[in-house]
């Protein structure tokens, strides 16, 4: 963990106090711990409608998926 000084408006700082119940680091990291968890998930829902779209993608897929099930086992 890392110190820093940020600077809130004052309703948000009240907002925050109210919220944090006694602990306003912890409150700010688990709200921006969810906010990036959030924006991440959206990266990886637009990547995949992406690679939905992409016919060379599409073909790739479709080729290891005709290897997948060849037999060979990584393990022995």
């Amino acid at each position: 963990m890392q110190k820093v000084t940020i600077s809130l408006e004052d309703d948000i700082l009240r907002f925050v106090d109210r919220q944090a119940k006694g602990n306003r680091s912890a409150y700010i990291n688990d709200l921006l711990a969810e906010h990036r968890r959030r924006i991440l998930e959206a990266q990886m829902i637009t990547a995949l409608q992406q690679d939905a779209k992409d016919p060379e993608y599409q073909a790739a897929i479709s080729a290891w998926d005709s290897v997948a099930g060849d037999g060979i086992n990584a393990s022995e």
